[in-house]
């Protein structure tokens, strides 16, 4: 009896012994939701905008401008780097060379038979026209599915000692100036295919043949238009500073966490010379910063090693993020289980856009590797939460997830938007002004803190905020079925055990086309 009774005084406390050891037992859903919840009600787009103001204020002391090479980065970085080790995390700089450049001169003009000005972008890595530009007969590429890509697009002869006038699409850039300069032609002037101011890169600077430079598709169709009534004679002046300086990335990434679950998200620091870049992209590095200093804030342990990088040189052509996607390892590659990139998150008359993981729209490239489709779904599916409207944009790989998405890793993120044109429909879903871009101070000097849409800001930076604390506990729902995913979601919207709601705890502050 004794034992008997031994054994039936021991079962109950066993049993609790069981359970208690059952609710102390990690449990990865249930932990990313509590620390998505806490990240989200802590992270606002009126505490980052202290960082929008530091970077204007840099910019201003720094000649008007953040782009990589200048002091202006410089400064930036440091800035950024000394608030990330402040707070505890371990941060790097990650230096390398590069191409800078500065544009010195950028003007079209038609001197005959009806002079008029025009307005035109020097191409990134463009070669020079003499002071005061080269003049010469304007030449029309006969526009196909492929215009300008091949040698056999420039009549023999025709382009000889002409500046050559090419509609965007086919090919790059690159690969059209190449070809009308084998033609002979002394200069060319790409124009959009599309509508929206054109700035473009031709990659390298060994690429470059001649002055290249481009226009708006309406000045395009103005120019051919022109030139199918007669002779006409253009003037450009292209010029750039070109030399070899050196930038940094910054890198912080938690002590602890699993490294072997690496999530990591991304935004790219510097801006062009011609502003301060604070949309394109003050707003994603201000963004991220404060969701990594939140995070350190919250003490939280993350079962992955959370990393978090603010590149250089994204402007001239992604170079900070090839440059560290270049340096893995293929094991250190294959630690990084997925890459979120934040770019222009602000825009002024935005849109907002998740990055089409799975190609659902069936645009331009197709979809990314393997995950993307769920962290395109883990965006969505808070956004839906929040009730705010959202649409797909391509990977066309004009931003720091192009590196990354060619070596494997998933891929995804947010963006507001740059040159393209809002359209009716967007206007009705977002709000703002059709016929309008959704940033009209894209790289332009106008890109200063009033170029800001503060509640797009704050929404990001949500979107930022809910991905960190979910992903820094759990990567199930990167192979999540989407029965799962549908559950999940169901959880988030109710707000159920997850302890995630379906609304923020802070109040919102009020109320693209992609890069080329």
């Amino acid at each position: 009896m004794a034992v008997a009774a031994a054994t039936a005084l021991a079962a109950p406390l066993l049993l609790s012994a069981s359970s208690a050891s059952a609710h102390n037992r990690p449990d990865p859903a249930r932990d990313a939701a509590k620390l998505s919840k806490k990240l989200v009600k802590e992270a606002s787009g009126k505490d980052a905008y202290k960082h929008l103001k530091k970077f204007q204020d840099i910019a201003d002391s720094a000649g008007g401008h953040r782009a990589a090479g200048s002091l202006g980065h410089d400064a930036s970085a440091a800035y950024v780097y000394s608030l990330l080790k402040k707070a505890g995390y371990d941060v790097s700089y990650e230096t390398f060379d590069f191409a800078y450049i500065e544009t010195q001169a950028e003007t079209l003009k038609v001197t005959a038979p009806t002079p008029r000005d025009s307005e035109i972008k020097a191409m990134s890595y463009t070669k020079s026209t003499p002071k005061g530009g080269v003049e010469a007969g304007l030449a029309v590429v006969p526009v196909d599915a492929t215009t300008g890509c091949e040698a056999t697009d420039y009549a023999a002869g025709a382009f000889t000692g002409k500046i050559a006038l090419i509609q965007r699409g086919g090919c790059d850039f690159a690969t059209k100036q190449q070809m009308a300069a084998g033609a002979g032609a002394v200069a060319a002037i790409i124009s959009n295919n599309t509508e929206g101011a054109l700035s473009g890169t031709l990659g390298d600077p060994a690429a470059a043949r001649i002055p290249t430079g481009g226009v708006t598709q309406a000045e395009g169709v103005k120019l051919a238009a022109e030139a199918a009534a007669g002779p006409v004679t253009v003037s450009a002046d292209i010029r750039q500073l070109q030399e070899t300086r050196t930038t940094r990335n910054v890198i912080a990434e938690t002590k602890g966490g699993k490294a072997a679950n690496t999530v990591m998200l991304g935004s790219h620091l510097d801006s062009v010379t011609a502003g301060a870049g604070i949309n394109d992209n003050a707003s994603g590095s201000a963004g991220l910063l404060e969701v990594a200093l939140d995070l350190a804030k919250s003490r939280e342990k993350p079962a992955n090693k959370v990393r978090f990088a603010w590149w250089s040189a994204e402007e001239l052509g992604l170079l900070g993020a090839e440059d560290y996607v270049k340096g893995l390892s293929p094991e250190q590659a294959e630690q990084i289980k997925l890459y979120l990139n934040f770019d222009m998150i602000a825009s002024p008359n935005f849109g907002q856009f998740v990055y089409d993981g799975d190609d659902s729209d069936g645009v331009g490239e197709g979809p990314g590797p393997e995950g993307s489709a769920q962290l395109e779904k883990g965006i969505t599916d808070f956004l839906d939460s929040e009730d705010h409207p959202h649409e797909g944009t391509d990977f066309t790989g004009r931003s720091d997830y192009g590196p990354f998405i060619e070596v494997g890793i998933p891929s995804g993120g947010t963006f507001t938007g740059a040159e393209g044109i809002k359209t009716e429909e967007q206007a009705a879903k977002f709000g703002g002004e059709a016929g309008v871009a959704y940033d009209p101070c894209y790289h332009a000097a106008c890109d200063d803190l009033a170029n800001i849409d503060k509640e797009a800001f704050d929404v990001n930076i949500d979107v930022i905020a809910d991905a960190v604390g979910h992903y820094a506990h759990d990567l199930g729902p990167l192979t999540a079925t989407a029965g799962a995913q549908a559950t999940a979601k169901a959880e988030r919207t109710t707000g159920g055990d997850t302890g995630v709601g379906a609304s923020n705890a802070h109040d919102h502050e009020h109320g693209q086309e992609t890069r080329a």
